[in-house]
């Protein structure tokens, strides 16, 4: 039967390209743009996640009702036992304290009088105690200038900030910023090194420093903006998260004290939420889009080559060919036409996506004033299914186009089959 199929198709090649060329570049627009969203908003939903959402995140009712104020008055208290009764009760999350904080950078000259300041967006997290939150957010990868941060007062800026305030490794600076009570704070630091993040809303001002200065900086002793829990397998499970959120919330609800903690998971998050449900249904977005235009484009090639074939079919059915054997014979061209367009479709899909994904598209000059949180480097993403996604509307359209077209052959009486093969 392949035997068969495969003759069928060489013998009339000129019919049998333009369905392997549909086909082709179907698979391949739908395997590439499946890695291409799956890259770019997996990364952002990633670099949300860890840098400041956590895939679930405690915080008190204040403090998640008014969080882009970074309102550490709001904050939560007696942090070290609720993060060691978390650690207890939800193991499988890695439990963090974070302290978001915003305030000026002031730089001194010789004299001690101001020469620069600049506006700072500042994140408290463990750099000295544990590698873990460096590994976390890849802190230690996105050093350009100095060295990582080995003691107590040490600092890192992102690299435009940096240059802007005209900075070197091993400055005195000077944070001028709010305390948890409303009192004005100053806290020395000192420029180990600079970071560049490769997104535009970090990259113009951003410090991290250890949490315990900022705690001291702060007067946030055994307080913390937000507790955030990471999965330990480092994905995000949104049943699992939402799961753990009820069950914390359940424990901890008090509807009348603003001060209660609070859990929400990474898909509370409004547009990390609609991102996630987009990563999740995406491929089978793509899938259906493209099975669409594949079948329709299929069927008027088939409706094409139908016409030219209405005398091979009269001869076929001459010999004692039934249309019903015809028909079956269409769809098994049709199918392995769909396997061949989609194996070389698919062959290139990947090398697109492969080739996206370790070199990237560098598209900062376009996102000078963008606040997303996205790499200016733009890359794909392969998956184990970006593997095979491509033989589902490959397969699938051709297989539709043929059966759309062939339904002309039960339509058209054999007796017109015949004359066509008289003509």
């Amino acid at each position: 039967m392949l035997k068969f199929l495969l003759k069928g198709l060489m013998r009339d090649r000129s019919r049998s390209l333009l369905p392997v060329v549909v086909v082709t570049l179907g698979v391949m627009n739908s395997v590439f743009m499946h890695a291409y969203l799956g890259g770019v908003l997996g990364e952002s939903l990633e670099k949300t996640a860890y840098f400041s959402e956590g895939h679930v995140r405690v915080e008190t009712r204040a403090y998640a009702d008014n969080f882009s104020q970074l309102p550490n008055d709001l904050a939560l208290v007696g942090v070290d036992t609720l993060e060691k009764s978390l650690e207890r009760l939800y193991p499988e999350y890695d439990w963090v304290q974070r302290i978001d904080f915003g305030g000026l950078l002031d730089v001194p000259d010789s004299s001690g009088n101001t020469k620069m300041q600049g506006t700072v967006m500042g994140k408290g997290v463990d750099l000295l105690q544990s590698d873990g939150e460096a590994t976390r957010m890849e802190l230690k990868k996105l050093l350009v200038k100095g060295r990582f941060p080995s003691k107590a007062g040490e600092i890192l800026v992102s690299d435009e900030l940096f240059e802007k305030l005209y900075l070197s490794l091993g400055d005195k600076v000077t944070l001028i910023s709010s305390t948890m009570f409303g009192e004005m704070a100053m806290y020395n630091f000192t420029v180990a090194g600079s970071l560049h993040f490769g997104v535009n809303v970090l990259d113009r001002g951003m410090m991290i420093a250890d949490i315990r200065d900022v705690k001291a900086a702060l007067n946030m002793e055994d307080a913390a903006g937000t507790l955030l829990g990471f999965s330990k397998n480092k994905l995000y499970n949104d049943r699992q998260a939402v799961a753990t959120k009820t069950d914390f919330n359940k424990r901890y609800e008090n509807d009348e004290d603003k001060f209660a903690p609070v859990m929400s998971s990474l898909s509370d998050n409004g547009l990390m939420g609609f991102s996630y449900a987009f990563i999740k249904n995406i491929a089978g977005f793509i899938i259906l889009v493209f099975i669409f235009a594949m079948s329709i484009v299929l069927w008027n090639a088939g409706l094409i080559s139908g016409l030219r074939r209405y005398g091979e079919f009269g001869l076929r059915m001459a010999i004692g060919e039934n249309k019903s054997e015809i028909f079956r014979s269409l769809i098994g061209e049709a199918a392995l036409v769909g396997i061949i367009g989609t194996i070389f479709g698919s062959m290139l899909g990947l090398s697109a996506s492969w080739l996206m994904q370790e070199y990237g598209i560098n598209v900062g000059s376009m996102m000078n004033n963008s606040s997303l949180m996205i790499s200016d480097t733009l890359r794909t993403q392969i998956t184990p299914f970006t593997w095979f996604i491509g033989f589902i509307p490959g397969i699938f359209s051709t297989v539709i186009g043929a059966m759309l077209s062939g339904v002309g052959i039960y339509k058209r009486q054999t007796a017109n089959l015949f004359k066509e093969l008289q003509n």
